[in-house]
């Protein structure tokens, strides 16, 4: 007999306790679980979130603890088997059932299987039972110090954390990040459940193609079967089921009971195609499995939802610049990807939320966001994140888990990273928003800056483990295996940043541009020097909305420490020398003070969208069309935080966006229009300092990332006078263009118009505020761009309140000004009311002559009396 594969999740009943502590066991509220979770629901720790409690919590991670559970015997029929899985342990776990050892684990990332069938299988007669089943978790830190002693020989060295991690396979920023906590967690974070089968299958993998007409597509679904026992009837068939939208194909291939492989392929024509956001449609087709016996019986039954789509990352030479592109391509179109970078949305992963999961990644499309990197230092994501960005049309750029450091390479973890990277790539590979796998994150660029051994023009792999930097294997030989071998149509990156001369080469590969805020601090007016084919991490730091920072002071409101410098505010920023990056920042560039603290906070989140804009539209000018892709994605470092805190997130903690998530969602926009102020010196002869002739010149230029071209266009620009408002400047600049699809269009480049005067000083241009609006052939607002001269602390600004009037009608906040305002930013002044609002956009320009609308969901119109608002350089 062939019995069908059952699965009992083992969630009840569970208790937890500290290995040779004293207390008795406590009940485990929900699986699966980690041990701070437990610890605080009970009351043995306070929430580390909270203050500086993170110090009082450390003890935690370097004690052992236990959990426990019983489980009745499964009733198995001849030939059945039992078996025990374990889908993520943290990290080091000895595993007992009714006292014999199981399993020992020493990575967090890998599933593990125990056939348990002799344990609990007593004979055909043999009475059902409760079984104990324990899981010791060993303090990973603490093993980590003692195994780092072990191997003296290695160089080990990293940024962030304790260098003991680098022998770890746990979490890296569990030890702590420059943005986050160090919180040594432990426990069962992902299920744990009973099966009991004869026959399963054990895999489901299809290889899809689509050729550059994109007309058919062929897919080639895999199965491996696990075997049954010579005592159990084999299962003699496998039928493939493909379907979409209720329509299915529907064949049945002959198992191969020597290997235990069935295929099949599928030929579709005219396949419904899976795009990104913005370019197309997200349709998803369900590939299934059915393992049947002889008699027609289901066995098992495995679906994967899949996408077909041609991507690949396309690295040609470019005209008239060095180096090579780096681009997506998906169907055949270019992609510029706008992003961000993902860690993980908290230190305790089992409490993150399937709806918390949507409501982060729906910000991403919300957003214009069309790339999220899943960075190295984190895990590989819950497939509820991965199933999202299939839904929502996100490309994802998936790094193995390695992270600013030079790892170790002696044999039994060279085992273990294969199996992670395996086990991994199996359970993610059907995705189609999935369209990049890199191998660590910076730690290329840590080889360097600590002049480790690295001849890329060596290529024997085993050279390279007896090199300083051993790691080289992993990236170039371990990975690249896996990869090739299950995923072959999905690219695979060395690292990020990764190629050309070295990482920081601006012209081949990928870069992380950290010059503004670390490394040589430029100004964030230069990003346009600072570009790269593809800047996969940039970034700087705004404090998180006031409520939220509320929420983390022990006394709230009342707190004393509830200024900008005060000991738990500097707590909850951990980057080196945040205190004086924010201030060289702020004091470059705005008029500001620390008190009153909620227009510090408006002021340090304006900078960061000031900086945050000034990359991604100088960026994106390099995005000029075939051959002329000169930068072709910006990442911001990053969407997200996992924990309460001061950092480069654009949205904080609590999914409470800061200013710059909005300023980067009008950058990203489908159709820009965007203005850059230059100077240009001309001095009289090669000797004097004195005769210089300045020209002050205004560029515009236009950015079409639709897949077609829009003509007929008019742009039209006025300036006015900053301190009353006056128009000074009116003219319509050129018409009848054609914005060129997928590319951007440089429109006009003129010395600056409006000054009326021959010879202008640089406080004479400091007084004019430019508008730039593109409009289409029937007068409509295509798009808008408001250019202020920088730095804006050298503005002359009245601090009254600018002649704004505010109305609040039908989810529409509509507003308009007698002078020009820069940064206006609406607030809800309730904090239980401002939860439940939704603003469409935020921190706004206005000029005179027109009414800038916001959409606002959660708003009523009886609700304007929580309406509130601020702007730059208000009283």
């Amino acid at each position: 007999m062939t019995g069908k594969r059952t699965s009992t999740a083992l969630e009840a009943n569970w208790t937890f306790q500290q290995v040779d502590g004293d207390k008795e066991p406590l009940i485990v509220v929900k699986m699966p679980t980690n041990i701070h979770l437990d610890l605080m629901h009970h009351g043995v720790i306070p929430d580390p979130f909270i203050g500086k409690n993170e110090i009082d919590v450390q003890w935690v991670g370097e004690v052992d603890w236990v959990y426990c559970t019983t489980f009745s015997s499964p009733k198995l029929e001849t030939g059945e088997k039992a078996v025990l899985t374990f889908e993520g342990l943290d990290t080091f776990a000895t595993v007992l059932l009714d006292g014999k050892e199981i399993l020992r684990t020493d990575n967090m990332f890998i599933p593990e299987r125990v056939d348990i069938t002799d344990l609990v299988n007593k004979g055909e007669n043999h009475k059902l039972e409760d079984h104990r089943l324990e899981i010791i978790f060993e303090s990973a830190y603490l093993k980590g110090k003692k195994t780092q002693e072990q191997y003296p020989d290695h160089k080990w060295g990293c940024w962030n954390g304790d260098s003991s991690r680098l022998g770890v396979r746990k979490a890296q920023y569990h030890y702590g990040w420059d943005w986050g906590p160090t919180l040594m967690t432990c426990g069962p974070w992902r299920p744990i459940t009973l099966e009991t089968y004869t026959t399963r299958i054990s895999d489901l993998s299809f290889n899809i193609d689509v050729p550059d007409s994109l007309t058919d597509a062929s897919i080639k679904a895999n199965v491996e079967v696990e075997l049954p026992p010579a005592t159990a009837t084999a299962a003699v068939s496998v039928s493939f089921d493909l379907s979409f939208n209720g329509i299915s194909i529907s064949t049945i291939s002959t198992l191969n009971e020597a290997d235990g492989t069935a295929t099949n392929t599928f030929t579709i024509s005219e396949p419904k195609l899976w795009y990104p956001h913005g370019y197309g449609e997200q349709p998803l087709y369900h590939l299934t499995a059915t393992l049947k016996s002889e008699h027609g019986e289901v066995i098992d039954v495995v679906t994967k939802r899949i996408g077909l789509r041609k991507a690949r990352v396309v690295q040609r030479p470019l005209k008239d610049q060095p180096g090579s592109t780096f681009f997506f391509e998906i169907n055949g179109i270019p992609i510029f990807c706008g992003g961000s970078n993902w860690i993980p949305a908290d230190n305790f992963i089992p409490r993150i939320s399937g709806k918390r999961y949507k409501d982060w990644l729906q910000l991403l499309v919300d957003g214009n966001q069309i790339m999220a990197r899943v960075w190295g230092g984190g895990i590989f994501e819950e497939e509820i994140f991965y199933d999202t960005c299939d839904e929502l049309g996100i490309l994802v750029w998936q790094d193995f888990l390695f992270g600013c450091g030079n790892y170790p390479t002696w044999p039994s973890l060279l085992e273990s990273i294969e199996r992670e990277a395996t086990e991994n790539i199996k359970r993610l590979r059907h995705h189609p928003s999935i369209v990049i796998y890199a191998g660590n994150n910076e730690d290329y660029q840590y080889m360097e800056s600590e002049n480790l051994e690295y001849d890329p023009k060596d290529l024997n792999p085993s050279n390279w483990l007896k090199t300083s930097f051993p790691a080289r294997y992993i990236y170039e030989k371990i990975l690249v295996d896996v990869t090739s071998k299950l995923v072959p149509e999905t690219y695979y990156h060395f690292g990020s940043p990764y190629g050309g001369r070295d990482t920081r080469d601006p012209t081949v590969g990928d870069i992380h541009q950290w010059n503004v805020w670390h490394g040589t601090q430029e100004k964030y007016q230069n990003f346009d020097k600072l570009a790269g084919r593809f800047v996969s991490e940039f970034g700087m730091e705004g404090f998180p909305d006031l409520q939220t920072i509320e929420e983390f002071l022990p006394k709230g409101k009342e707190d004393a420490d509830l200024y900008a410098q005060s000991s738990t505010m500097d707590f909850h920023n951990k980057a080196d020398g945040h205190e004086r990056r924010i201030a060289l920042y702020l004091v470059e560039n705005l008029q500001y003070s620390p008190s009153p603290f909620a227009q510090y906070i408006y002021s340090t989140q304006l900078m960061q969208s000031e900086c945050l804009s000034s990359a991604y539209r100088l960026w994106r000018r390099e995005w000029k069309g075939p051959g002329r892709e000169y930068t072709a994605g910006a990442l911001v470092w990053q969407l997200n935080d996992c924990w309460p805190v001061t950092s480069w997130a654009i949205v904080d903690y609590h999914l409470r966006p800061k200013h710059a998530y909005h300023t980067i969602a009008r950058e990203l926009a489908s159709v820009i229009v965007a203005m850059k102020r230059v100077g240009i010196d001309t001095p009289r002869d090669k000797y004097t300092r004195v005769h210089i002739k300045r020209d002050y010149r205004l560029q515009i230029w236009a950015s079409n990332f639709k897949i077609h071209n829009i003509p007929r266009v008019k742009l039209v620009v006025k300036g006015f006078d900053s301190t009353n408002g006056n128009e000074v400047y009116n003219e319509t600049l050129a018409s009848d263009i054609t914005l060129e699809s997928n590319r951007t269009t440089e429109l006009v480049d003129i010395s600056m118009p409006g000054l009326g005067i021959d010879s202008p000083s640089d406080d004479d241009v400091r007084k004019v505020i430019h508008v730039a609006y593109l409009q289409d052939k029937d007068g409509n607002q295509l798009a808008r761009r408001v250019s202020w001269p920088e730095p804006l602390k050298y503005l002359h600004l009245d601090k009254d309140a600018r002649g704004l009037v505010v109305r609040l009608k039908d989810g529409v906040v509509a507003v308009r000004a007698e002078v020009p305002v820069k940064g206006l930013a609406f607030e809800i002044t309730d904090a239980k009311k401002a939860d439940g609002v939704v603003w469409g956009d935020n921190l706004v320009d206005l000029v005179p002559g027109e009414v800038v609308e916001v959409n606002v969901k959660g708003l009523k119109d009886e609700d304007v009396k929580y309406l509130g608002w601020r702007w730059y350089g208000m009283a």
